[in-house]
């Protein structure tokens, strides 16, 4: 019993520490962050990956024409669902959640000292079919820097692989799967930033 127990923390210590990794620091600190309560935040999609695809446009134009060719003018709305999930569904949800729980508050503060950029560089959208499914996730890059001076970044961060899915599995729409992936980034990111304004 013993030994199973000490087997069981091994394996939580490891997790725990997988999870901690995923987001890192690549440049500079976010010490200057800790007097703040607000900060600006925009995004970037460019040169993003999706799935198999080296380039979001050849993803789009094969799931285009895929719906397309099932019912006339499917894959046209699919498209431009895809692309207004982002003001509508994923940042909301990213700021939502990254301000649950923080002291610094993102949103469109055009005012703020200090903005953030969030980059999604890979989007895997994953599916739910009934019988099978694989999960979304995205991966982003955070530059922050000086609203005033964006070509001088005070601090450069990665995050890989936040998940996305909903509790019961009932995400059989890829708009829902990855909106939950930005809530999950939102959420994890927040608790980073948090730790580090302080070092």
């Amino acid at each position: 019993m013993i030994k199973h127990l000490t087997s069981l923390l091994i394996v939580a210590a490891i997790a725990g520490t997988a999870s901690a990794q995923k987001i890192k620091i690549q440049e500079g600190s976010l010490k200057d962050l800790k007097d703040q309560t607000k900060m600006n935040v925009v995004y970037d999609y460019s040169d993003m990956r999706v799935g198999k695809f080296a380039k979001e446009e050849d993803y789009i134009a094969k799931k285009t024409s895929e719906y397309n060719a099932k019912e006339p003018g499917r894959g046209d709305d699919w498209a431009k669902k895809w692309q207004g999930d982002r003001q509508s569904r994923f940042e909301p949800n990213f700021v939502e959640l990254f301000n649950k729980k923080s002291d610094l508050q993102i949103g469109n503060f055009a005012d703020a000292k200090y903005t953030m950029k969030v980059h999604t560089t890979f989007t895997e959208p994953g599916f739910n079919v009934y019988v099978t499914r694989k999960n979304a996730s995205i991966n982003l890059e955070v530059t922050v820097y000086e609203t005033a001076n964006p070509d001088k970044p005070i601090c450069k961060i990665t995050g890989m692989g936040f998940p996305g899915r909903t509790f019961g599995g009932y995400d059989y729409d890829t708009g829902t799967r990855i909106s939950e992936a930005y809530a999950k980034a939102g959420k994890d990111l927040s608790g980073f930033f948090a730790k580090n304004m302080k070092k």
